[in-house]
């Protein structure tokens, strides 16, 4: 068994091709993010790599969509991602394939 705590990683990042990775392949990443009612984040894009984000609790709004816990959405590439936090909240990112330096700000 691999014990671990997500204290340990980067940005919640802690499945992918990067160090540190609890499990490190080149094929996927996943993070789990949590984020404060009022943080937006910088427009970006992914150019090669698919997001998939998945709401564990909370309320935003996803290039103006009002979203909340349960709900999921792909970013495909070249989509642009700018999200907007209404309330605390906690999500599970997974995106495929792992290439951490595909991230583009617009």
């Amino acid at each position: 068994m691999i014990e671990s705590n997500i204290k340990d990683y980067r940005g919640g990042w802690f499945v992918g091709d990067f160090n540190p990775s609890l499990f490190k392949n080149p094929f996927f990443e996943v993070a789990h993010h949590n984020h404060k009612k009022g943080c937006q984040t910088f427009p970006h894009t992914h150019k090669v790599t698919t997001e998939l984000n998945y709401i564990v609790s909370g309320e935003l709004k996803v290039n103006g969509k009002l979203m909340s816990a349960g709900d999921m959405w792909i970013y495909e590439p070249n989509e642009i991602s700018n999200v907007e936090f209404l309330e605390d909240s906690d999500l599970i990112v997974v995106r495929w394939p792992s290439i951490p330096s595909d991230k583009y700000i617009v």
